[in-house]
């Protein structure tokens, strides 16, 4: 049928920005379609735009980037699809200005999901655009929760000799906007939702249904959290991998059960994130593969690891 693969590729489009959030026209072209010109994209963009669907602002400062994002209509109608059913965008995803404001944050973030996506092509693994995940709210208790911003889906390949094993991740991309022990302060924060048992009220856990901790209801193994480093040099990257070293140290339990890795972005854009340039946090000496440091220690604990 004439146009069905156009029509796909526009309802991946809009799927995309309504899930991401926001991305320029580059970014948009390497997530959708990197085989075709990237003067499709921008077509494709523009009739999306014309119906209704995107819209986009210019920034000033970074060249005249177009950024793109989804209009209300565009998010009401992607909400209904099975492939998004679930999902809350941000009340603000399609302000304009709320974009300009957070554009800074919100692209590096969807770079950092190409470098995760691009990744998975050259691999032969699977990484697919909406296994990409932008802040999925998990509860801790008492009105708070931990927000990461994005959760990773990836599926490792028959060439990696493990059967295709699906790996999961919280990841936290970090523009050192913030101290040192500011981040550092978000890994006790999921030490406590790896250890969080909801409390239903009148209800009291038996043997036949014991109560079991949150993550439990969404992920069959805990996710290991990835801490992407941006915005600062190699002296001041160390510094934050020396303050999750720190707030590592009180969380033996949690750390010897969940793989917490570091690295620059820089480095995941030169070598790829399947290379060793991750450090793990409780030992920022070693070097390792964001996919390696579980399934080696799971072997040599002969148990499961996280996900």
């Amino acid at each position: 049928m004439t146009g069905v693969g156009a029509g796909s590729n526009d309802r991946l489009a809009l799927a995309v920005l309504t899930q991401y959030r926001m991305a320029t026209t580059e970014q948009m072209h390497r997530v959708i379609a990197p085989e075709v010109r990237i003067e499709q994209t921008r077509r494709r963009l523009a009739r999306l735009r014309e119906e209704g669907l995107v819209d986009r602002i210019t920034l000033p400062q970074a060249g005249r980037t177009r950024v793109w994002f989804p209009t209300p209509y565009g998010v009401q109608l992607a909400g209904e699809w099975p492939e998004l059913r679930g999902r809350r965008p941000s009340r603000t995803v399609s302000d304009p200005t709320a974009v300009r404001l957070k554009a800074g944050h919100t692209l590096t973030v969807t770079e950092t999901a190409l470098v995760f996506l691009e990744d998975a092509r050259r691999r032969s693994d699977v990484c697919q655009p909406l296994d990409w995940i932008p802040e999925v709210h998990h509860p801790v208790g008492s009105g708070e929760a931990v927000i990461p911003d994005a959760l990773l889906y990836y599926q490792r390949g028959p060439a990696d000799g493990d059967n295709g094993s699906m790996l999961r991740a919280f990841v936290e991309v970090d523009r050192a906007t913030m101290g040192p022990e500011r981040l550092a302060a978000k890994l006790p924060a999921y030490e406590r939702l790896h250890h969080y048992v909801p409390v239903v009220p009148g209800r009291r856990p038996t043997f036949q249904e014991p109560a079991v901790e949150e993550w439990r209801r969404r992920y069959p193994l805990f996710p290991r959290v990835l801490f992407v480093l941006d915005g600062t040099g190699p002296a001041g990257a160390e510094n934050r991998i020396n303050a999750l070293r720190a707030a590592a140290r009180p969380l033996a339990p949690f750390m010897l059960n969940v793989p917490v890795l570091a690295a620059p972005l820089a480095d995941l854009l030169h070598h790829g994130p399947s290379a060793p340039v991750w450090r793990p946090v409780h030992n920022p000496s070693k070097r390792v593969g964001w996919t390696e440091p579980g399934h080696r220690q799971a072997k040599r604990a002969g148990q499961p690891w996280s996900g």
